[in-house]
């Protein structure tokens, strides 16, 4: 009875400190904290030095824990990147990825061997554990700060997070291997690095192939698709890694290759995985904090203070630099992107390597690294915003995220069913009609459920619900953005012509080589609309015409006052990310530029 007592207290316990991890969550959110760092302090509170007393001390658990944790959180940063991110970055971004590690990992060696006299290999090992940054807390405090990338700042950090821990993992089991072995050639190494490469991005390729291809052909319940593709990812990280392969970069390119294919299921498998992620974050952090004793970390606080400043200050700047020269980002965005190198749970997990292998002074290791990770939290993830906003880099947001709805399709895997919410300030309301390649099924307003035709034009407050190519449900969801500055200027690149009613036919069909059937000489377009209305016309009631459409815009006394003319030349180029993105940057330099003149003129009239 004991023992079932234990295991009954452990289930207790565990899924408490869930729990607080998940309630200090929100408060982290509402003041802008670290999540990682919220989540390791619930851990040491709960730990030896806190008032939880828990005794923990299993490397080889945490070893387990970390290494499914990291795999689905991988195989999730994968899922959630399209091929389009990686347009104009690729080469940059896997450059930081790689060559940026090894940079990095050499600076702090460098500093670490000629100032606290380490042997050069333990140096190096020690630089390789702090080299991986934690981007999925920096777009956390970019979120809360209210704030908004630019497209290739956005893409590159995006891409560095997904690749750079398998690099990491490794170099560190390398240079473990290289320590405890007395020394390997460094063609040896060389060569092993290349064949783990190699090997990982074939059998994640392989595997993600794979899961998506029995997901298309195989029919399972519903509810076994995300369980399927969460055991998928494990299984094939932990294979990669037993024929001598990366499983962690497997396992992201496995996600890549999903995210880019047309797979069944896709909607529930996304949503099921971004609670499984949130899971294993919270798991993933408790544990390394409670493997943690503070009194113990303290004791290494000169080493690890002088490693941080290092790293922060020295060796990630230089990697930035080397590995961005000629990409053509600006000094303030190289500053920015070195800036926010936070260092995160995995150089946590990666210290607890050198206990499992038996390096001598591991222990020490995982202190230094521990001290580094809170620097980095407390002094770069606190200043993080106001150096976004003193560089200029981070525009600012203009809206909350997009709430996109999902219905999956049964039996076909190339469109979904998506619906949003219309606000006033929506971007699509500058558009006078959808891309073609997106219909539009229904719209719910005040309640009641409308079709196309009874709907007519988008409103304020509508829920629209379409039919969408899944490739391009990102593109998308620009469209329902709050931007007003964008939806306006879009309004006049890619919308309609306001004409008033009165205007005579004849001239609109001179002025733009148009011809309206069945009209007088001295006929106006408000009474040729009307009549083709059948005399009672509505708002955004619709008539067609060779090469467009009139769109009723506005009725005083009973007449047709305004007319919006759609012309379909005007709408055969449809807005992509890439505009939408800079407009928004030049809405946004407008109002700087606003606020200065501003400022100038209280300036002049004191």
């Amino acid at each position: 009875m004991h023992g079932l007592d234990l295991v009954n207290t452990a289930i207790f316990v565990g899924s408490a400190l869930i729990l607080i991890g998940i309630f200090s969550s929100l408060v982290a959110t509402r003041f802008g904290a670290p999540l990682l760092l919220v989540f390791l302090v619930v851990g040491m509170l709960a730990g030896e030095d806190g008032p939880g007393g828990i005794v923990f001390g299993d490397y080889s658990t945490t070893y387990l824990v970390g290494m499914i944790a990291l795999s689905v959180i991988l195989f999730d940063g994968g899922l959630r990147t399209r091929l389009s991110v990686f347009r104009g970055v690729v080469r940059p971004s896997l450059l930081l990825a790689t060559v940026g590690v090894l940079v990095t990992a050499g600076v702090v060696a460098l500093a670490v061997w000629q100032v606290l006299g380490l042997a050069p290999p333990v140096a190096l090992l020690l630089g390789a554990i702090v080299a991986s940054t934690d981007a999925a807390a920096v777009f956390f405090l970019i979120r809360t700060g209210g704030m908004r990338l630019p497209g290739r700042v956005n893409g590159i950090l995006e891409i560095e997070s997904g690749t750079n821990d398998p690099i990491s993992v490794f170099l560190v089991i390398l240079l473990v291997q290289f320590v405890t072995s007395g020394g390997l050639p460094g063609w040896e190494l060389a060569e092993e690095f290349v064949v783990e490469a190699i090997v990982g991005a074939a059998l994640g390729f392989a595997g993600g192939w794979g899961v998506v291809s029995i997901l298309n052909r195989v029919a399972m319940p519903g509810g076994l698709h995300p369980l399927f593709v969460v055991a998928g990812a494990i299984m094939i990280s932990g294979f990669t890694t037993l024929v001598g392969g990366s499983g962690l970069l497997a396992v992201y390119i496995a996600g890549l290759v999903m995210a880019n294919r047309p797979t069944r299921a896709y909607p529930s498998i996304v949503g099921f995985h971004d609670a499984m992620t949130w899971l294993c974050q919270i798991v993933m952090f408790l544990v390394l904090g409670l493997l943690v004793t503070p009194s113990r970390v303290m004791d290494y606080a000169p080493q690890g203070l002088f490693v941080a400043v290092v790293l922060t200050l020295v060796a990630r700047p230089l990697a930035v630099w080397i590995c961005l020269a000629g990409a053509g980002f600006a000094v303030r965005e190289k500053l920015f992107i070195s800036w926010v190198g936070l260092r995160g749970a995995v150089s946590i997990f990666l210290a607890a390597i050198p206990t499992l292998a038996g390096v001598p002074e591991a222990q020490a290791f995982f202190n230094i690294a521990f001290f580094v990770v809170l620097f980095s939290m407390l002094v770069q993830g606190a200043t993080l915003t106001a150096a976004a906003r003193w560089l200029g880099v981070a525009l600012k947001a203009t809206t909350r995220g997009v709430s996109r709805i999902e219905i999956d399709i049964p039996g076909q895997t190339e469109l979904e069913i998506v619906g949003y919410p219309v606000t006033g300030d929506s971007v699509i309301l500058g558009l006078s009609r959808v891309p073609s390649w997106a219909r539009l099924l229904m719209v719910v307003r005040k309640g009641h459920i409308l079709d196309q035709a009874e709907a007519g034009g988008l409103r304020p407050g509508d829920y629209a619900y379409f039919l969408v190519p899944r490739d391009r449900l990102v593109r998308f969801d620009t469209l329902f953005r709050e931007s007003p500055e964008v939806a306006r200027r879009l309004g006049l690149i890619f919308g309609e012509l306001a004409i008033r009613g009165e205007t005579k036919i004849a001239e609109v069909e001179q002025f733009y080589d148009l011809t309206f059937d069945g009209h007088r000489p001295e006929m106006t377009l408000a009474d040729w609309a009307a009549e083709r209305l059948g005399g009672k016309p509505g708002l955004d009631a619709m008539v067609a015409i060779p090469g467009g459409q009139l769109v009723v815009r506005r009725i005083e006394g009973g007449r047709i006052a305004s007319l919006g003319l759609q012309l379909d030349q005007l709408l055969q180029v449809e807005p992509d990310e890439r505009l939408l993105a800079r407009l928004e940057e030049e809405a946004d330099e407008l109002r700087g530029l606003r606020r200065w003149a501003r400022s100038v003129r209280r300036r002049l009239l004191t």
